[in-house]
């Protein structure tokens, strides 16, 4: 019969919950599932104890929860507080404390932190930022695959690590990606698909700045295509390998408030720019803006799933290779290294945004300095968010459409 109740599922919907009391809708039509409700767009969890006579076991044969009945003798799959589950009321990012500030380490901030069984997937590890993050996660028992071009460089990285923890080093992997080619991105990703099914952590950290124009595999130019457009196709290619407890971290920096894009106009002409109108440093500004564009589209989109995305700037004046390009950059930093931050400092607000408890349930937050911060107002732009996705997918299957 109809019902007027908003609670009341849609046609061939179902409810479940998870083994930690997470509701989840299934829609049988489409063969999917989401966190939130199809009607009222909440997101629930069963709370409390079983009711009185119930009984919550293993079974041997499936290895599937089932929920005992003893009043009734009867058994279920069904957990019986479903009827009962109450709203998850998602935190506010105001109410967040700050613990950490740019002093802060990534080690500090996983201290005491056992992150056993937890598998993490991070872009261009063997060296800076990125390989900081990589030794730290494993420092804490995480598994790390290591997406990186360059397979020597990534088995030194893993061996200098192997000499200050040799456990750790047992727990790092490389895996071959190159984010000057879209088709490279495809075959990590099957790679990865073959041997697990779940990643808990997910960093896009890869990144060039200050090279003269170049052109990839796929004909775009590189600054656009390894900073955001490759990261972009990954990202969504792993979709089905994260879930509500996964969390994808972007690297940006501060450097996107100075991009030159524009909504008006802007096509994929302004994003993959021409030699004759190519600028290193604006080319780099523009893909970090791209970077938090896509986190905040990717938030949104995702955020019935429950999937955290967030995006940070790693801090000022970090010594990284990402200066190996420009002289100018080696000469830089080269004179004011005594006053930057060290790596370790530099990948605290990545570790942060990947296990800090306190942002559980949020998402498409700007960080800097283990705090939220707001990014630029063009960042902020829905129409700019969607219309970069937009032309982000456009130039992806005319890619793959050429590579057939």
């Amino acid at each position: 019969p109809d019902t007027d109740s908003e609670d009341e599922l849609p046609p061939a919907w179902e409810e479940r919950a998870t083994n930690d009391g997470y509701v989840y809708y299934v829609n049988h039509h489409s063969k999917s599932t989401q966190w939130s409700h199809p009607r009222t767009g909440k997101i629930k969890k069963v709370a409390g104890e079983l009711p009185m006579g119930w009984e919550r076991k293993i079974e041997e044969a499936t290895g599937k929860v089932i929920f005992i009945d003893h009043n009734n003798k009867t058994t279920t799959y069904i957990d019986p507080r479903l009827a009962f589950a109450v709203e998850e009321v998602a935190p506010s990012v105001s109410e967040i404390r700050q613990r950490f500030d740019g002093s802060s380490t990534a080690l500090q901030i996983l201290h005491g932190r056992d992150l056993s069984g937890k598998l993490a997937i991070i872009t261009g590890c063997n060296v800076g930022i990125g390989y900081e993050t990589a030794k730290s996660l494993a420092f804490h028992g995480c598994t790390v695959i290591m997406a990186n071009r360059n397979e020597k460089a990534t088995e030194e990285a893993i061996a200098k690590i192997g000499q200050e923890r040799p456990h750790a080093a047992k727990l790092m992997h490389f895996r071959p990606l190159d984010l000057c080619s879209l088709k490279s991105c495809e075959n990590f990703v099957k790679m990865i698909k073959v041997e697990f099914k779940h990643i808990d952590y997910l960093v896009l950290n890869a990144g060039v700045m200050g090279t003269a124009h170049t052109l990839t595999q796929d004909g775009l130019e590189m600054t656009f295509q390894v900073n955001h457009l490759s990261h972009f196709h990954l990202t969504l290619l792993l979709s089905d390998l994260l879930d509500h407890t996964s969390r994808v971290v972007v690297l940006s920096s501060e450097s996107h408030r100075f991009s030159n894009l524009k909504l008006d106009g802007l096509s994929e002409h302004n994003l993959s720019v021409s030699e004759s109108k190519y600028s290193s440093m604006m080319a780099y500004n523009n893909s970090k803006l791209c970077n938090v564009l896509f986190a905040r589209e990717l938030g949104k989109r995702w955020q019935n799933r429950g999937i955290s995305v967030f995006v940070c700037h790693p801090g000022n004046l970090v010594s990284t290779s990402l200066s190996r390009h420009w002289w100018l950059f080696r000469l830089f930093f080269a004179i004011v290294r005594p006053f930057t931050k060290s790596l370790q400092q530099a990948a605290s607000t990545t570790i942060f945004c990947l296990v800090a408890p306190e942002l559980t349930g949020l998402t498409g937050i700007y960080f800097n300095n283990c705090f939220f911060c707001e990014p630029s107002q063009l960042s902020q732009n829905d129409q700019m968010s969607e219309k970069v996705w937009e032309l982000s997918e456009k130039m992806i299957e005319q890619i793959i459409h050429q590579n057939q």
